[in-house]
This record gives C-alpha cells, structure tokens and sequence, in this order.
C-alpha cells in the first residue's frame, strides 16, 4: 500500500499573500486540521493549521492580515510511492497529526491524515478477507475453520462435499457434535500442530491437517484441512502402475536389436537404449541430458521434435558408414513433446547397396531441382559454377562481392568459358535479385533492329510498328539487371545512346519526345579485345572505361584443368537423368586424353563431349573408346601407350590434387567439397579411402 493510495487529493492551497480571511474561508469548506501554502512557482512553502488561525485571532490580528507571518514552516512531507511504515512514522513526527504529499518537483498533490490511515487499513482489510474467501472457496481440499470456543465459523464447498453437509446447517455448532472424534478442542487448548491424521466419516477415509489459529500470541481458534484418501490411493496406485510399466518398456527397448534414442522438444535426450550405446561405444547415463546433436552426427531428430514432421526410412551418415533411420514425433494433447528415432543395423551390405541407390536419386533430385528452378526463373547462383580451381574460386569471391554493389561490370573471356552463368550468379547475389534480368546478344539483332530492342518506339514511330508502341529492354529491365552479350559487336552509333544511358540513367524512345528514366545494373560480356578496337577506334573509349568498372576475366579451360573431373561428373548427372543412363564415373584414360586436349570450345565444348559419350558408353564408366575420334589423337592417347605405369601415377596424382583443391577451397568441408566436384558424399569418401587420404 503506496500514499498515493491513502491520500486525500484534489485539496486547495494558500500564497503567502493571502489574507486570514481566505484561510477561514477555506477551513470552512474543507474542515482540515491544515491547508499548505506554497509560493509563485507551486511549490510547498509551509504549513497553516487551525491553531495557527486561532492564535492569530486571539492576539487580536484582524481577517486582513497576511497568511505569510503565522505559516509553520517545519511540514512533515511524504512522496507519493512512500510505503506504509514510512507513512506511519510521518505521522508520529508530525505535529499536527497530519503531512504534505508532494512530488519531485515539491508540488503539493494532496494531504494524508491519521482518519485517511484508518480508512486505507479499512480497505485493505475487507480486500484480504476477500482474497482469502476465494481461497477457501477454490480449494480442493475440504476446509473446517472453528473459534476458540469450538463453534464452526466456516465450511467450504470442498468440505461439504466431503463431509456431507452443508455450512448455513452447521454454523456455530461445536465442532465435536458435527465431526465426532476430531478433536479440534485439544488442538486450541494446547495451541499444537496435527498433520497426517486419519479420519473417517460417512464410509470415507480421509487425511486431515490440523492447526491452531494464533492472533497476538494467543490461541483464537484452529482450522482443519481434509483430503481424500481414495483419491490419493488412486493416483498412487496409477503412478504405481506408470513405474511398472515404464520398467517393462525400458527392458524391451534395450533388449530391442534396433538403436532407439528419445529426445524432448529441445533437442536433448531423455533415453537412448542399451543396443544403440553399445553399438556406438557411448554411455547410456553420460548420454542423457546431452543435445542429440552432441552424441551422433547429422542427427535430425530435434528438427522432428520441433516440427512435428516425421521421416521414415531416411539415410543417415555416422562415423562414414550410412544406416536406415525413423524419426517420429512424440505429440501429447495435440503438442509435440519430442521424438523417437529408430536406427536399424542389421544387413548392412543391403544397406550400403541402398544407400548407393538413394544417393543416386539424391543426385537426380538435386538436379531435377535445379532444373526446375531454371525453369522457373532461368537464373543461375554462385553455387551452379562448378570448380576447384584457385584462380575461379577467387574469381567467385570477387564476383561475389561485385554483386553487392550496384557498378557497371564488364565479363571477359572466349566463348563457352560461362560469362552469362557468372552474369547471372552475380544478378541473383545482388540486392536487386527480385527484379528483372533482361539478356540482349548484341550479334545475334540485326543492325537497323539493335535501337528498337534496346529502347523501344511509341506508337506510330515507323511503319509496321505496334499499335501501343513497344518497351524496349532497358525498360523491361527497370529495377534489375540488363546483360548486354557480345559487347564488342555492337554499332558505334547505338555506342554513343548506351554511353547516355550509363552516364544519365535516361534514354528516349523511337519517336519519342521526352526521355524515359530507368533505374538499371549493366553487366557486358565480350570475347573480344575490346583494348585493342578502341586503339583501331573500333570501340568507343568513353564507353569502354564507362563499362569497365569492375573487371572480371574467366580464364579458359585449358589453364585450369583440375576444373575438369567435376565438371564430367556434373554433366554426367545432367545427361544420366535426361537419357536414363547409368554412367557415373569415367576412367583414368580417358580423364587423361580430356586434360591432355586444349578446349578451345571451353566448358561449352566440353558438355558436348561428354553427351557424346554417355550415348556412346556400354557400361557406367566412360572410356577412352567412347570419346570422339579428335580427342582420341591428342597426345594423351601416346603418352598413355609408351608407359602406362608412370600415365597412371601421374592420372593418381592429378586426381589427388583435384580432391585437395576442392577441401581447401571448402575450407575442409566434405559436403561442400563434393558440391564443387560434382559427386556425391559418398562416392567422395570413396575416392578419398581409395588415395589415402
């Protein structure tokens, strides 16, 4: 209980300038025992209490006199959060039997006296015999409250359940005549506590409590609580029954051939059985109370008891050997409380044979989304640019971080190196990812076209034109990316209205009167020496080093080789999945005739090649034999004939380092490292036993 729950507000205050007259006007209408005064800027300054006025009256001052001479200026203030015991001790100092309530400005905002005390104490304590009847009202447990005499003072509705009658019959009735054998009476003679007494009455058994009621040191009544036996021997006999059966359970789940771990809505384990510990090597005790996450690798069973979502019959990976694996939801009342998984270990030769086919359609679901995502938006990521090269992951970290930004891009490189895959990649990391991104070859439009596409005509501009005029590319690109190809082959005259477009973000359309505004990123591509055609003025230089900004070269094949055992392997998927094809692999011949070739077709020529020869192969390993006729000549097929010892270290070797290369650049990542490759896990950890590594 605060002050500002005591107090009286809303009272009226004097000025020192006020005269007697004011103060008996106010003692008249208010009846308090002081009024305070305060100055010119609201705050308290003393104190005029009824004897003030009177002493001044007696000394013979007349109404007209100031207020200011009679103020007592030593007043008792309180705040208005002051607790009760401050408020108590207030009121002892104060002479008048009365204070000041004020604020932290010392702005009076009320006054509190010894009848506002009385009053509060009144409130409180008809709120806490509420509080309490509704306490005795909802218990579950019977209530018999009796006073110092034995008479029955209160029943609550749980007692006249149990006893059988009712408080309005009972009341001021001794409690010996209503409760035989109770014994209340001693109870409030010797002022002891009784607990866990039994009682019977009307064929029930119940545990009763009993206790004194003291007030001041004496003894002024006592009360009793009952429970019921029957109900307490009911749930002792249902836990009884829990325990048993939770006993059963545990003997068959660690007897169970099968491993079982339970966890709870958080993720951590509440039970793992005998079988699976020892399968393991773990400590079922040590086990429990851990995150599941902790005890086995590429657990998923806390995202189950999170989502509720089961999965049945999923590969899981522990310790680089798969097993068969069910996560079930554990829902109570309609809530999920955590989850089961089940891991099998039996037939594990089925298993990995299993595992090798899920891995498959793992591959081909892998490839069937990002077909379908192709299709959707026909847009490439970073992650569809497959290498382990130094040179290309550097170039991807740069691309990258160009994306971020919103500078015009120029991508170098020879045909079939991938400049739109990286175009592309770069669009999808950009901020501007949910717009548009518009692709213009500039050699593949026909010259007195290229204006038209690029900035559109209104209505009537020219004969043939649409009736609504047409958006040209710039346009349809507004708020995203627009990907000029084959910069280098485009017209000087269409140079100079893209140089407008890039210096003032504004074009005007054929026929048009006033300009169009666009908001638009630029990324060029050319396989071409665009340095060389500005020194032969081929090339505009304003718009070169306009486009120029941000400088990215993909270097071709033939300089990173290592590039080309996952690229295989990543149109080996792509092909196996449109023709239905079984061809996984490719041996070390033939990986030794494609490193030996030049590529001057690129990435581009290299995809062709490998088509070829999923056609053409009899098994699932691709051979030398299948590759084309061109290829077969190169200089790797007689270098492998003169000595074939030395051919296959060298391949062992190359293989090797592609594996290492593609661990650093995943900063030792497997799955990421199998990802840049083109393989599965699997078939990575295969190749990784198979090299020692």
């Amino acid at each position: 209980m605060r002050m500002k729950d005591i107090m009286t507000p809303g009272i009226p205050t004097l000025k020192p300038d006020d005269t007697l007259h004011r103060a008996v006007v106010l003692f008249r209408r208010t009846r308090l025992d002081g009024i305070p005064a305060v100055d010119d800027r609201g705050c308290l300054c003393g104190l005029l209490t009824r004897i003030n006025l009177f002493d001044a009256l007696l000394a013979g001052y007349g109404l007209e006199e100031r207020v200011e001479a009679f103020l007592t200026r030593r007043v008792v203030t309180v705040g208005l959060d002051a607790p009760y015991h401050e408020i108590v001790e207030a009121v002892k100092t104060s002479p008048v039997g009365m204070g000041v309530v004020v604020d932290g400005q010392n702005h009076v905002r009320g006054v509190f006296t010894k009848v506002d005390m009385i009053m509060a104490l009144f409130r409180e304590s008809d709120l806490l015999n509420a509080r309490l009847r509704a306490v005795y009202q909802a218990m579950h447990n019977g209530l018999v409250s009796v006073n110092e005499a034995g008479l029955i003072t209160m029943l609550n509705p749980a007692a006249e359940a149990l006893l059988g009658v009712r408080e309005e019959e009972v009341l001021d009735k001794p409690v010996e005549q209503v409760l035989p054998g109770l014994n209340l009476v001693d109870v409030i003679a010797l002022g002891r506590v009784e607990v866990g007494k039994k009682y019977e009455i009307g064929g029930r058994a119940l545990l009763v409590n009993c206790t004194p009621v003291l007030d001041g040191g004496r003894t002024a009544g006592a009360m009793a609580i009952f429970q019921d036996l029957t109900e307490l021997e009911q749930v002792a006999a249902e836990l009884e029954s829990v325990r048993t059966l939770q006993r059963t359970l545990q003997t068959v789940l660690d007897i169970a051939y099968d491993g079982i771990v339970v966890v709870n809505r958080d993720g951590y384990i509440t039970f793992i059985n005998q079988s699976l510990a020892d399968f393991f090597g773990l400590d079922p005790q040590a086990a429990v109370g851990r995150h599941v996450t902790q005890v086995l690798e590429n657990s998923r069973l806390h995202i189950v008891a999170r989502t509720g979502v089961p999965e049945t019959g999923q590969l899981q990976q522990v310790g680089g050997s798969y097993y068969v694996v069910s996560r079930l939801p554990i829902v109570e009342n309609g809530r999920v409380a955590g989850a089961v998984g089940k891991m099998m270990f039996r037939n594990l030769e089925e298993i990995r044979e299993l595992a090798r086919r899920m891995d498959t359609l793992e591959n081909q679901l892998s490839y069937y989304r990002q077909e379908l995502q192709k299709a959707g938006n026909n847009y490439y990521t970073f992650d569809s640019i497959i290498t382990v090269s130094p040179a290309m992951v550097q170039l991807k970290r740069e691309a990258l971080q160009a994306a971020r930004g919103t500078s015009t891009v120029l991508i170098k490189g020879e045909s079939g190196t991938g400049k739109e895959l990286f175009a592309q990649a770069i669009h999808m990391a950009s901020p501007r990812r949910e717009g548009p991104f518009v692709k213009v070859n500039c050699a593949a439009v026909p010259e007195h076209l290229l204006e038209s596409e690029f900035f559109g005509y209104e209505p009537g501009a020219f004969t043939g034109a649409k009736k609504g005029g047409k958006p040209g590319r710039f346009e349809l690109a507004h708020g995203g990316t627009i990907f000029l190809d084959e910069i280098g082959d485009m017209s000087p005259g269409l140079q100079a209205k893209l140089l407008r477009v890039l210096q003032d973000r504004e074009f005007d359309r054929i026929g048009g009167t006033r300009p169009v505004r666009v908001d638009v990123r630029v990324i060029a591509a050319t396989n071409r020496d665009l340095e060389e055609m500005v020194r032969q003025g081929k090339f505009r230089e304003d718009l070169f080093y306009r486009l120029n900004v941000i400088a990215l070269t993909i270097p071709p094949l033939r300089q990173r080789p290592e590039d080309i055992l996952p690229l295989v392997h990543c149109f080996l998927r792509k092909y196996n999945t449109i023709f239905g094809t079984g061809v996984t692999d490719i041996d070390r011949e033939a990986l030794g005739v494609m490193q030996a070739y030049h590529w001057p077709g690129n990435v581009r020529e290299l995809e062709n090649v490998v088509e070829r020869a999923v056609n053409f192969a009899t098994g699932g390993t691709i051979r030398v034999k299948d590759l084309p006729a061109y290829l077969r000549r190169g200089p790797a097929r007689q270098e492998s004939s003169a000595g074939d010892g030395k051919y296959r270290e060298r391949l062992s070797n190359a293989e090797r380092e592609i594996i290492l290369s593609a661990l650093k650049a995943s900063g030792g990542n497997k799955t990421r490292a199998a990802r840049m490759l083109g393989i599965s896990r699997s078939r990575l950890y295969e190749k990784l036993k198979k090299l020692g590594l």
